[in-house]
């Protein structure tokens, strides 16, 4: 990249920074010393902020990044990204939101918490929120190493570490100072930005080629250097009983895993009633559904303009695709167009990432707070305070892990690290969710099962797959003990969730509280008594 582009593009990225900042800073003059302030923001913000805030905590680097650069380098495999988080929106607003905020106060433990024995639960659903959040604040760290090492040229190793840690730092900074209403505010400001990106980058790709999606496709598999296949399936996932199986696993993972993100249920928190958060979601699956239709005429518009093999050669994994497109839209290298909207571009992702990060880091470290650590003191004196204060150190220390497991997982596409995510939030997080809404003989032992029995075989199966070892691209390609042929674990352990939540019940020696589940019952589909 020539120094235009770095210069500009920096200098957007510290306009951005700063403006966050000032938020940040603006937001912690108020009062936000309670855990209703700092989880919720108050309660206070209107279901069309909340919907922004959502398409905005939601729209992260793997959808800006990684599933246009999926789709510019295995066409129509790649846009099962696009259809499976967009699909996911109908189980979220048809069975989770309005019930969630009805049963809830801050986190998805105090759902369970409703009916069962509050110290098992909490822990059990604290430790999954932690592990789905690490995971998924791994793929923004990457996608923030990937935008300055293309920034940079792709040369320096040690500017696409150090990107990782700052990212790292800022998000704690948003979270420890701001608290939700920070977050939430920041979320907003990059909704519109990414909006108005994407609309400005996909009508670009449609005058080039004169309003003809038949030509864009066209010309997107004549440069793929697949041909034909680039259009049709199996390109990514077709050939072998394997192949096909992880495509099955992979769109089970993302359609169930929305539903159990830790930080897209507590932003159900951030509205005063379930209408209200009803209708957040109303508003987010308008935003969510135009921007991943976008992301299809990106991909595709990657493909036939920079074409597949310079994607891959810029990035392996395809999560530069859209910055590179921005630079051939706006003129290519050297021209000021393209320097322009090389570093629109690269600022809007930059800010995604941020956004998204804080958001993510506020759930976990809510979590920790709000579920393990108040389930493990022994003393009830002063809840609400050192509840916060120890959410502020969580923040720190999720950060550092994020960082470290950012810069092991560098060279992995981030949409791939989001589905890990969201199979392990599918298979932990939703089961105990649906059967505690649902089901009246479910017991506590019931819910602690379902927890790790979804969990620990996700994130074994993750281990023990070629995600970690045993490919080219793992982790570790050095060595080999991979035992599971697939690389996303859902179609396995998403099953294995439900059996063990249904199993822990038949095996329980105590009997469902029917009182308690009546009393949820009627809370969640009434809101009576809801806080």
């Amino acid at each position: 990249m020539t120094g235009d582009h770095q210069t500009l593009a920096l200098v957007l990225f510290s306009v951005f920074i700063a403006v966050t900042l000032a938020i940040t800073s603006w937001v912690s003059r108020s009062r936000h010393g309670s855990a209703e302030e700092f989880y919720a923001g108050g309660r206070l913000f209107s279901p069309m902020e909340n919907g922004f805030a959502i398409a905005g905590d939601y729209m992260s680097a793997a959808s800006f990044l990684g599933i246009s650069g999926l789709i510019a380098l295995f066409g129509y495999d790649g846009m099962l990204y696009s259809v499976g988080f967009l699909v996911a929106w109908l189980v979220v607003l048809l069975l989770v939101a309005e019930l969630v905020r009805n049963c809830g106060r801050f986190t998805l433990a105090d759902v369970l918490a409703a009916r069962m024995r509050e110290r098992p639960v909490r822990i059990a659903a604290g430790t999954s929120s932690v592990t789905v959040s690490v995971l998924y604040l791994v793929a923004q760290m990457v996608g923030a190493g990937s935008l300055v090492a293309l920034l940079l040229g792709g040369t320096s190793e040690a500017a696409r570490a150090w990107t990782v840690i700052g990212v790292g730092a800022l998000m704690v900074i948003y979270v420890s100072w701001g608290g939700m209403r920070a977050t939430t505010w920041i979320q907003i400001v990059k909704a519109v930005l990414l909006m108005a990106g994407a609309i400005t980058l996909t009508v670009l790709v449609l005058l080039r080629f004169h309003g003809d999606i038949g030509l864009l496709l066209t010309s997107a598999a004549e440069r793929s250097g697949h041909g034909a296949s680039f259009l049709g399936p199996g390109l990514r996932y077709g050939g072998d009983w394997t192949a096909r199986l992880d495509f099955v696993s992979l769109g089970l993972a993302l359609v169930l895993g929305t539903a159990g993100l830790p930080h897209i249920l507590s932003r159900f928190y951030t509205v005063p009633t379930a209408k209200a958060a009803r209708r957040s979601v109303v508003w987010s699956i308008g935003l969510i559904g135009g921007f991943y239709l976008m992301t299809i005429v990106l991909g595709f518009g990657a493909a036939a303009l920079v074409g597949s093999d310079a994607v891959r050669a810029s990035n392996a994994a395809g999560n530069t695709a859209v910055p590179l497109l921005a630079l051939d839209l706006g003129g290519g290298a050297g021209s000021t167009g393209g320097a322009v909207l090389f570093a629109v571009v690269a600022a809007v992702a930059f800010a995604t990432i941020l956004a998204v990060v804080a958001g993510i880091t506020l759930a976990s470290s809510a979590a920790v707070a709000h579920d393990l650590y108040a389930s493990m003191r022994r003393a009830p004196g002063r809840k609400r305070h050192s509840e916060v204060a120890v959410a502020r150190v969580a923040a720190a220390l999720v950060g550092a892990l994020a960082i470290g497991l950012g810069l092991l997982a560098r060279d992995l596409n981030v949409a791939f690290l989001v589905g890990l995510a969201f199979a392990v939030a599918a298979s932990a997080n939703l089961p105990v969710l649906l059967y505690s809404l649902f089901w009246r003989r479910f017991t506590t032992r019931g819910a602690v099962w379902s927890v790790y029995g979804g969990l620990v075989p996700a994130v074994l199966l993750v281990v023990f797959s070629p995600v970690v070892s045993g490919s080219p691209g793992a982790l570790f390609p050095g060595v080999d003990f991979h035992l599971f042929p697939l690389e996303n674990p859902g179609i396995v352990s998403v099953p294995l969730g439900f059996l063990a939540g249904w199993l822990g019940t038949a095996t329980s020696p105590e009997p469902p509280d029917e009182q308690r589940h009546a009393e949820t019952e009627v809370r969640a589909l009434t809101g009576a008594g809801a806080v």
